[in-house]
């Protein structure tokens, strides 16, 4: 692709006020993908105002009409998800397979939220007062900001863009610096399923434009997903100016497996938890936390496996592990190599850039003899490093899992369900899998987690709705006369006098 990647702003593909440009790269090979407009606080700017103005008209277009036009974005993604698919390959570097896996998810999600158009469902209950009716509805927020990576571009944008839009909200969505060219396609699918101008509005750039887009009045509530130092910055400024955020941040993601397990079922779900989109999964398994018993031969496994591992090029069939994202992305992983020999780690497998001429590989790793609390068992590592960490007992195993400032997917593998079952009710973690990996959520489910990763909201589901809507309770009196409650002892106690 070598055509110029515009923002689109007001329905209207347009150049950045500036005039600026950046490149986006592709990370197997380190060439060009597409340049890309640079955009500043002008364009967020024009943006807002843009959906702002689109607001008041899509916020009245009925639900099932909005969720209508979802329904045609999933048919047309359903066309080009082979082309987008292979775009985000070449921007973001994971195998082609799991690029089709995302453009599914979006898929599955436009038909999912497309469903919500009729079923905005709010409630009804009694009241205190004879001849009057009361009710809660979901109202529509306003403007909503959007802020996404480039692990899951088309995907996670999908979670957040798609239940604004069918709650009645108009956005302006801050793509990953990464990926801004699968942004744009996946932007124009909405273009074509008639969405009106001004309702979606995208915007390309780097961390000022974030910055700019959180900061602007216009903009009510704020969804962004992203590592947690950032994250906690956008949470720290959205609150000082009001608004409504929803976090997903960070993972430090474990698999336990005991001596029960099933052994080749254990190797498969570590393996690719561990090592699929080359490690750069919010869900990643980093930590492989193995009883005493089984750890020796399952260590020993992975490591095999590892070395079968196919890295290269995500377009071509025979990879099976794609590059990191940038260079930057490279350095950061190869120096927890150094932090891995200061601990008195084994390096068991890989601890090395792969020289494959070009591009920014690295290669599957295996850290064995990691205590708990080590930095290389606590911080999110992103790239294909697993940390195994040796316990006793079940007790032990769920401790250590819940001992990370992280809470977002954790997993056992046993054949005992009541080890599965106390695994279910003690591991702190938003998503828990029982004879799986970390990896796989659903978009059905609620996406999210506790600690470090989140602020309590969640994505997907019918969960996904909250985070772009509001409350509002509505009472009717129908008597015909103002009515005032008897002033009692029982109502005083119950709160109904407020």
């Amino acid at each position: 692709m070598s055509n110029l990647v515009r923002n689109y702003i007001g329905g209207e593909w347009r150049e950045s006020a500036s005039g600026a440009t950046f490149d986006s790269i592709n990370p197997a090979t380190e060439t060009v993908v597409a340049p890309v407009v640079r955009s500043d606080r002008a364009d967020v700017a024009a943006a807002a105002a843009a959906a702002r103005d689109a607001y008041d008209k899509w916020r009245l277009t009925p639900a099932p009409r909005r969720g209508e036009i979802l329904f045609r974005v999933a048919h047309l993604l359903t066309e080009r998800k082979e082309e987008i698919a292979r775009l985000a390959t070449q921007e973001m570097g994971k195998i082609l397979d799991e690029t089709r896996g995302d453009v599914q998810e979006a898929i599955d999600m436009a038909y999912y939220m497309g469903g919500e158009g009729r079923r905005l469902l709010g409630y009804t209950a009694p009241v205190e007062m004879p001849n009057k009716f009361g009710m809660a509805l979901r109202d529509s927020v306003g403007v909503v900001g959007v802020i996404t990576p480039w692990n899951f571009p088309v995907a996670v944008p999908s979670w957040k863009i798609l239940p604004a839009l069918v709650a009645g909200n108009t956005i302006v969505w801050k793509a990953a610096e990464d990926t801004p060219a699968t942004a744009a396609a996946f932007v124009q699918v909405f273009h074509d399923a008639g969405l009106p101008a001004g309702v979606l509005n995208l915007v390309c750039g780097f961390g000022d434009v974030g910055a700019a887009l959180v900061e602007h009045p216009d903009v009510r509530t704020i969804t962004f997903t992203g590592s947690t130092a950032t994250g906690i910055g956008v949470y720290t400024k959205a609150a000082q100016l009001g608004k409504k955020v929803t976090l997903e941040m960070g993972g430090k993601n474990a698999i336990i497996v005991m001596d029960d397990a099933n052994f080749d079922l254990a190797v498969q779900a570590v393996t690719w938890s561990a090592y699929g989109t080359t490690g750069q999964r919010c869900t990643a398994c980093s930590r492989l936390i193995v009883q005493a018993g089984i750890r020796r031969r399952l260590v020993e496994a992975i490591v095999e496996k590892a070395g079968t591992i196919v890295l290269g090029d995500g377009l071509d069939p025979r990879t099976t592990m794609g590059p990191l994202v940038n260079e930057k992305a490279l350095h950061k992983v190869a120096s927890y190599m150094d932090v891995a020999r200061q601990e008195g780690v084994v390096i068991a497998a890989g601890g090395k850039r792969a020289d494959l001429g070009r591009g920014y590989f690295f290669q599957p790793t295996v850290f064995d003899g990691v205590k708990a609390g080590m930095r290389v068992e606590q911080e999110e590592i992103f790239g294909p490093v697993l940390s195994v960490v040796e316990v006793a007992t079940l007790e032990e195993a769920i401790a250590v899992n819940n001992n990370t400032a992280y809470g977002l997917s954790s997993s056992i593998i046993t054949e005992n369900v009541n080890a599965a079952f106390r695994a279910i009710r003690d591991l702190t973690t938003g998503i828990v899998y029982i004879n799986h990996g970390t990896t796989g959520a659903e978009i059905q489910f609620p996406f999210g987690g506790t600690r470090g990763t989140g602020n309590g909201m969640r994505e997907a589901g019918q969960a996904g709705i909250n985070s772009f809507t509001e409350w509002k309770s509505v009472y009717i009196d129908f008597s015909g006369r103002l009515q005032r409650a008897q002033i009692d002892t029982d109502a005083v106690l119950s709160g109904g006098m407020s």
